[in-house]
């Protein structure tokens, strides 16, 4: 089993800046890919970052790309979240995930963007 805890959300204003950062312990590997998804209320969960093992290899959904920077540090299982310039639009619960073998899921942060 892998357990995930995010940190890192909270209310912000349009324009500003957040960190989400998103641990893993457990039974961990570092081979796994690690990511986050989010979902707005009323709205399904949609991807927004991923990284494979080693960070060679990044992916951002269009909404985010050349805002948010998602990046790891293996030697602390941890994958972090750098977003800037948001908006209200960014304003929904974010998760992380780490996939090896299986896909195991954090409970979430949420992230708020006053106008």
């Amino acid at each position: 089993q892998v357990q995930l805890v995010e940190s890192g959300g909270g209310l912000v204003q349009a324009g500003g800046s957040l960190r989400l950062s998103c641990a893993a312990s457990g039974r961990t590997v570092s081979s796994a890919d690690m990511g986050w998804y989010r979902q707005a209320p009323g709205k399904e969960r949609e991807f927004v970052a991923t990284i494979n093992w080693s960070g060679s290899s990044l992916h951002y959904a269009d909404s985010v790309k050349g805002r948010f920077t998602i990046s790891r540090d293996n030697t602390k299982n941890t994958v972090y979240l750098q977003m800037n310039s948001l908006t209200p639009e960014d304003t929904a619960i974010y998760s992380c995930y780490y996939r090896y073998q299986y896909v195991y899921w954090g409970q979430g942060t949420q992230v708020t963007v006053s106008p």
